[in-house]
């Protein structure tokens, strides 16, 4: 059996999870899968932060990839970050960098089991600053700054691609090599606020030409299995190269709900909550939704298609929030076929997330 087969099935434990500590943020991105800005009063505490890291660590967890929002704004951040690597639960987080001090910096850069990437949409402040709010460029460029005079090396850059930033590919990659860093792109979901900008912001079927040319040259570049909708041009790219919701992966989010995929904060594809009896692990290895994404992938209507073995249909998420059907082909499909079914989609009401139901909104500080 082909290791991509197994996986599909599923594991007895996600290789990876991604954990949503908090949805407050002192940024309003344009693109924000979750819609982040304020805090929800019903977050996880400390304890039960705590309580499922034990669980992780039970189920042999390999490392977290913890976001938000922006995470470093729960005052138990690095208490959650200590108490990870000391279960030997490896962290990686994501942040917008403005609470990157030197002593933040060095602390990383001191830990062990630890990662860190910065989110920058623009490979100048213009470009970025667009999409992720005023003087976030500067505040990005900052954190690097200090993790590099840390001796931080192998830090992650972290771009999503758009329409407007996918021609400075070769200055982002110049900007982490800059830092001794790694260049990590990641696909724009119309998920969260993307709902609103995906249109206008997704790259064009030319534009992924292009974009796909330029990973294949540079299998370096890290990508998360963004674009295995690509690898229908012809040679796959680096990766699992299917979707592995609810498989490989899913999410945690800052109340504890368990989502199939990071990108898909829809009540659809809620399997359960981590304060529910069994905590996280009965979620994942008995909750309904799980066990039907484990189920062998029917091409439906992609199965007359020669490429369906190579890019399994697409992308989920990018299905279901454009008002596809979960059968059908990728709304980017690189043979045309996404764009036909789209005229005549309709598109499902995209929540407006936890962040909007209350709670404190966090204002843009920055610590020096």
């Amino acid at each position: 059996m082909r290791a991509t087969d197994r996986l599909a099935r599923g594991l007895d434990a996600p290789i990876c999870l991604t954990w949503e500590l908090t949805y407050g943020c002192n940024l309003a991105c344009v693109h924000c899968l979750s819609s982040s800005g304020r805090r929800d009063p019903d977050e996880l505490s400390t304890s039960e932060l705590f309580a499922v890291v034990d669980e992780l660590a039970a189920m042999q967890v390999f490392y977290v990839n913890i976001g938000g929002g922006e995470p470093t704004l729960r005052p138990d951040f690095w208490d959650l970050l200590d108490y990870s690597v000391a279960s030997k639960v490896g962290v990686k987080f994501s942040t917008n960098g403005s609470r990157i001090t030197p002593a933040a910096a060095a602390r990383i850069a001191a830990t062990d089991y630890v990662d860190v990437q910065i989110s920058l949409d623009g490979a100048d402040a213009a470009t970025n600053d667009a999409v992720r709010g005023d003087g976030s460029y500067a505040m990005a460029i900052d954190a690097m700054d200090r993790l590099a005079a840390a001796g931080m090396r192998g830090f992650k850059v972290s771009v999503v691609v758009t329409r407007e930033n996918v021609g400075q590919l070769d200055d982002f990659r110049s900007l982490a090599d800059r830092y001794g860093a790694q260049l990590r792109l990641t696909r724009l979901r119309p998920s969260g606020r993307g709902a609103d900008v995906w249109d206008r912001l997704h790259p064009t079927a030319e534009q992924q030409r292009q974009l796909y040319a330029w990973l294949v040259e540079r299998p370096d570049v890290l990508t998360g299995d963004s674009f295995f909708h690509l690898s229908a041009l012809g040679e796959p790219l680096p990766g699992l190269n299917l979707c592995g919701a609810g498989r490989v992966v899913c999410l945690i989010d800052p109340v504890g709900d368990v989502y199939a995929c990071p990108f898909v904060l829809h009540e659809q594809f809620k399997a359960g909550n981590v304060r529910e009896p069994g905590g996280f692990a009965a979620v994942w290895r008995t909750s309904e939704l799980f066990t039907s994404l484990r189920e062998p992938d029917s091409p439906g209507a992609c199965a007359s298609c020669g490429s369906y073995d190579a890019c399994r249909g697409g992308c989920m998420v990018a299905k279901f929030f454009t008002g596809l059907p979960l059968d059908g082909p990728d709304p980017e499909c690189v043979h045309g076929h996404g764009e036909a079914a789209l005229l005549q989609a309709s598109r499902p009401l995209v929540p407006a997330g936890h962040s909007h139901r209350g709670g404190v909104f966090v204002p843009l500080t920055r610590r020096n």
